[in-house]
């Protein structure tokens, strides 16, 4: 069965190295790691579409260009004309609630606000593969919604950029983790430590 992995993000130079896009950078971080071109992609479904091989396993890489809060129109197309099953669906996606360089990765579960996630559960339920990348809230601690949303729609800082490459490749690893061990082993990996 193919796999479809899902970076969120929003289209547009203005969020390219946002906080928020974080699942767009591993994606792009993927595809250089299985060697497929940028050129390689094809609009569809209203998003960038790229199509790989790791493993022996076809995937599909898409990247949703309408919007995070209406991903998952996109998501549901492509699904459906893959035919791939939710135990088959990685969506990669940037968390408030989890520190700053951590990956996490699960199955199911809430939204926890973020918008994305709401969309997509709305369109298809919740049951999909999640790998969490962390950016923290602003100031470390609880903050107003207008200061999350200036943090999630925010670039890394020049002092971020070092840990946000090793975060991301981390976030890469634990997607090939799921496609070729299974989603057990690679939370038991990937959630008890930090990047190195």
């Amino acid at each position: 069965m193919s796999w479809l992995v899902v970076g969120l993000g929003n289209p547009g130079s203005e969020y390219a190295q946002s906080r928020h896009n974080i699942g767009f950078l591993a994606v792009d971080l993927l595809l250089g790691r299985w060697g497929v071109g940028r050129g390689a992609g094809r609009s569809k479904f209203g998003s960038e579409l790229f199509a790989a091989e790791h493993g022996g396993q076809k995937i599909q890489l898409q990247k949703p260009m309408e919007y995070m809060n209406v991903s998952g129109g996109p998501v549901q197309r492509a699904l459906a004309f893959f035919r791939i099953e939710l135990d088959h669906l990685i969506v990669v996606h940037d968390d408030i609630d989890l520190e700053f360089g951590r990956v996490k990765v699960k199955q199911g579960g809430g939204h926890g606000g973020h918008n994305g996630l709401r969309s997509i559960s709305q369109a298809i339920g919740s049951e999909y593969l999640r790998v969490r990348g962390g950016v923290g809230r602003p100031g470390g601690g609880g903050g107003k919604q207008d200061r999350v949303v200036g943090h999630v729609l925010g670039s890394f800082s020049r002092a971020e950029q070092p840990a946000v490459g090793v975060q991301l490749a981390f976030m890469a690893d634990a997607i090939e983790a799921i496609i070729d061990r299974g989603i057990t082993y690679a939370m038991n990996h990937y959630n008890v430590v930090a990047p190195p």
